[in-house]
């Protein structure tokens, strides 16, 4: 019986040195490996006493086909790479003719060719993925806002995905951009 303890304990011990070892060194570099070619961005926008901020990592063209290969039509999309990209606002936003309150929220996307759907989900996730899979780690049932926005295409290529803001005339645009696809989604203060 102290043989069979013996091998308990030690059998225990790898096991939860081997489950640590992961965790707190493995994991956090292979993290820092793929930030490498998906550097993290963290833009804020300030107009008024409105404040916007995304954060996102931005993964690079590298001559591939991106929408529609890559990136699959109709499936969800993490929105960049690595971690799940968040957006946060400190008003209260109308967005298509429906509210978002202020907030934290991670930004999903479900791109086509002609229109994408952009998801503000309530939820915070760890990484993008599923580690099983490979699809969005999003629960739909978290989804606070969901809206449909027409697509633009550029006569030039954006090589990195990039968030960014910018004013206009009806209220502030985010725009998405990667290979020659342009997303504009109107974000009005409510």
């Amino acid at each position: 019986m102290a043989k069979f303890k013996k091998i308990f304990f030690w059998v225990f011990g790898a096991l939860l040195l081997v489950i640590l070892l992961f965790r707190f060194v493995i994991g956090p570099v292979i993290k820092i490996q793929t930030k490498k070619h998906s550097p993290e961005q963290d833009i804020t926008y300030h107009q008024g006493d409105l404040e916007l901020n995304v954060f996102y990592c931005s993964p690079i063209k590298k001559n591939r086909v991106i929408f529609g290969n890559l990136i699959p039509y109709g499936k969800v999309w993490r929105t960049g790479a690595n971690e799940a990209s968040t957006f946060s606002t400190n008003k209260d936003l109308m967005i298509d003719g429906k509210n978002l309150a202020k907030g934290v929220y991670t930004l999903w996307t479900i791109p086509d060719e002609n229109s994408w759907q952009i998801i503000f989900n309530s939820e915070m996730y760890d990484w993008g993925v599923k580690y099983t899979d490979q699809t969005a780690s999003r629960d739909p049932e978290n989804d606070a806002l969901i809206v449909t926005v027409p697509v633009s295409k550029s006569l030039t290529i954006t090589e990195n995905f990039t968030i960014s803001f910018s004013e206009n005339k009806a209220g502030t645009l985010m725009i998405l951009a990667w290979d020659t696809t342009v997303v504009p989604v109107l974000l009005q203060e409510k």
